[in-house]
């Protein structure tokens, strides 16, 4: 009996493997990075159904239901994303730097019918207080491994179809405030993230790429990979960075779009392979979670590889924003134009418009706009306003049309009655020679209520003191945004997506 939903098979994340296993069965999809493995389109199909109905029949899941997953990045979580998809069900990623303790609420939010775990994180496992009903080990035994050979002539898993708006995987936010929350991430957003990244990227199906964030967050899911499979290109995955093999890799496999956070760019552009690289095949790096500094945009250019920064966030596509290559220099700190089909507006308190260069937050709407929040709406009403998503950033646009994120509405600061938006000071303090990176948050002040206190970490062989930041910031910033305090510390710390962990600055003071 046929479906009577009303949907394209296209916006069926789950079809797209299938399709180009039809179009291109030979192409290479999935590589692992060492090139252990290497596995074509068509044998990426055979091997989502084989484990579509392993899955099925070890664990009788039904549309709906929720799949958890426990694991570093590999192939074989991939091609269960899909497999999961396949019976309707909901993937959550889940980190695996957490202990026990911190998996406790997403388990108990999410309650997963499944828990699929590699062997290493077992003892975690053990220790959860709430258990899933069916907990599978992926190793060899459980039949979700690529050590099984693939059966040329195994039977298609009947697809579930599902609705735009159904959910297809749930991504915990970091939880900087509170518990985290679980976004809820449909295969519409999905789609239309692909379709706006596929069409500012220029993305073809001779595309190559490394991923290498984690799949417990967006980028390791959505920023290339999902674009990518939905494109016909190839994958090459690691379960960890390594600036040497990245920039190896990139010469032998002729990478072509590169993506990473600027402390992995550094570290790249620190490292003794950056001398030797080509990159001759790389068009351009996409960049995004921090601003990167003009020397190390331009370390990279003088490599022949154009910088893009973006912007995104688990909420909204992620690929909101992207700023064209020839503009990484002229526009250092911009974030771009916002990305196809997407729309925004720039509001203040009250809700208004802003005007040119003037401060407001960021709200977005548009088809890759998160569902909701999980069993949380209180928190999604707040956030998704008619139809209108509140980033909680806050943002400028110029006289041409440049967007520039600001800050963060909660990282701002009042002092003598003026509002300082920490990103503004961080990005003049990048502009400083010497300076290699910089976090800038408010403190207490007995005069001024609050005040800046900037921690800077020094190139090697820099002789900055405060004195001389004082001075360069004074050249440059008004008054009340001019730091009082000046911690120097050899790193930022840092969560797992690059982004700076400012409640951890607050913890150092």
């Amino acid at each position: 009996m046929k479906s009577s939903h009303t949907l394209t098979p296209e916006f069926a994340t789950s079809q797209w493997i299938e399709k180009w296993a039809l179009y291109a069965p030979q192409q290479i999809a999935l590589q692992w990075d060492d090139l252990s493995v290497s596995l074509t389109y068509e044998a990426c199909n055979l091997k989502i159904n084989e484990f579509a109905r392993a899955l099925k029949s070890k664990t009788g899941i039904n549309p709906g239901d929720r799949v958890a997953i426990l694991s570093l990045n590999s192939i074989e979580y991939v091609l269960l994303f899909f497999a999961i998809q396949k019976l309707g069900a909901i993937l959550i990623p889940l980190n695996f730097r957490l202990t026990a303790a911190e998996l406790d609420w997403p388990i108990q939010d999410a309650s997963p019918n499944v828990l699929l775990y590699q062997k290493e994180f077992e003892q975690t496992v053990q220790k959860l207080q709430q258990k899933p009903e069916h907990l599978i080990c992926l190793d060899k035994e459980s039949g979700f491994r690529l050590d099984s050979e693939v059966s040329l002539n195994s039977e298609p898993v009947e697809a579930h179809i599902p609705q735009p708006e159904d959910a297809c995987m749930i991504l915990y936010t970091s939880g900087t405030t509170g518990r985290p929350k679980g976004a809820i991430i449909t295969h519409k957003m999905i789609f239309w993230n692909s379709v706006n990244t596929g069409l500012r990227l220029n993305l073809t199906q001779q595309d190559v790429t490394l991923t290498f964030a984690p799949f417990f967050h967006t980028g390791g899911w959505n920023v290339l990979t999902t674009p990518f499979l939905h494109r016909g290109a190839r994958l090459i995955l690691s379960n960890k960075f390594d600036p040497e093999k990245v920039l190896r890799l990139c010469d032998e496999q002729s990478v072509t779009i590169l993506f990473g956070v600027p402390t992995m760019m550094d570290m790249m552009a620190r490292s003794d392979a950056f001398k030797g690289a080509t990159l001759d095949s790389v068009r351009y790096a996409i960049v995004g979670g921090e601003p990167m500094s003009v020397k190390l945009i331009e370390e990279w250019h003088e490599k022949g590889v154009p910088i893009r920064q973006g912007y995104g966030l688990t909420e909204f596509g992620p690929n909101v924003f992207s700023l064209n290559e020839e503009d990484a220099i002229r526009k250092i700190g911009s974030i771009g134009f916002p990305n196809f089909y997407i729309d925004t507006k720039v509001v203040d308190d009250a809700g208004n418009e802003t005007g040119i260069n003037e401060p407001g937050e960021l709200l977005l709407r548009g088809p890759a706009c998160m569902k909701g929040y999980w069993n949380n709406e209180e928190a999604t009403t707040k956030t998704i306003v008619n139809g209108w998503l509140h980033t909680g950033d806050i943002v400028r646009k110029d006289e041409e049309g440049y967007f520039y994120v600001m800050d963060r509405k909660k990282d701002m600061f009042i002092s003598g009655a003026e509002n300082v938006y920490p990103a503004e000071i961080e990005h003049t303090l990048r502009l400083m020679d010497g300076v290699r990176e910089a976090a800038v948050i408010g403190v207490p002040d007995a005069t001024w209520g609050e005040s800046g206190m900037a921690f800077i970490v020094k190139e090697s062989d820099s002789t900055l003191n405060e004195t001389t930041i004082i001075a360069f910031c004074r050249e440059r910033l008004a008054k009340y945004k001019i730091p009082k305090h000046i911690r120097f510390i050899p790193e930022l710390p840092k969560s797992d997506s690059g982004k700076i962990l400012k409640r951890k600055l607050r913890e150092m003071i």
